[in-house]
């Protein structure tokens, strides 16, 4: 990756204004218009400076681009073992520990770990959320529709047994089914 500010001449905390005017006297110099007598080597050289001059003034004259390339350009990233998060005097801020791939941050999520001490930890976490306010409103809301839902169908079969003696609710059905039958054959 190069170096945008070297290639500009300004240093890493220059100014806005600094940025461009680097930029103009850069630009001025190795623009292709200026050199379109020169040799064919001279011209491909002061194109390809040029080149490397405006981009990197579109990185650094535009802030999410600059703090972007700064992040990228000046801090360890993510090395891979066993989650080593490196951080240096560039990488000590908000964003220490992340990282820049495509255009955004991220955090690598860390190893995987197989220990029973991580066993116990996630089983204390499942056990404190269980005795938290919330979860036991819930609970108890569960159980009084569960409850509700059971004293209404043994009701409805008391209350059956109790205005029809003798028959049973299928029965029923059946006799129903008869008589819909008979009306339709009249």
């Amino acid at each position: 990756m190069a170096d945008h500010y070297n290639i500009l001449g300004v240093s890493k905390t220059a100014s806005k204004d600094e940025i461009k005017r680097a930029f103009r006297k850069l630009a001025v110099r190795f623009h292709p218009d200026k050199h379109a007598q020169s040799p064919q080597s001279a011209k491909d050289a002061a194109t390809l400076k040029f080149k490397q001059v405006s981009e990197a003034y579109e990185v650094l004259i535009d802030d999410r681009k600059r703090a972007a390339y700064n992040f990228t350009r000046y801090s360890n990233n993510f090395t891979g073992d066993a989650g080593n998060y490196h951080s240096n005097r560039y990488n000590s801020g908000h964003n220490a520990g992340y990282y820049h791939r495509g255009g955004s941050f991220y955090r690598p999520p860390p190893p995987p770990s197989f220990s029973s001490k991580r066993f116990v930890s996630n089983v204390e976490a499942v056990l404190r959320y269980m005795m938290t306010r919330g979860f036991l409103l819930n609970l108890t809301f569960a159980g009084v529709l569960l409850g509700g839902s059971v004293a209404i169908d043994m009701s409805r079969e008391t209350l059956w047994k109790m205005y029809n003696p003798g028959k049973s609710f299928e029965d029923a059905l059946d006799s129903i089914e008869k008589n819909k039958v008979r009306k339709d054959k009249q």
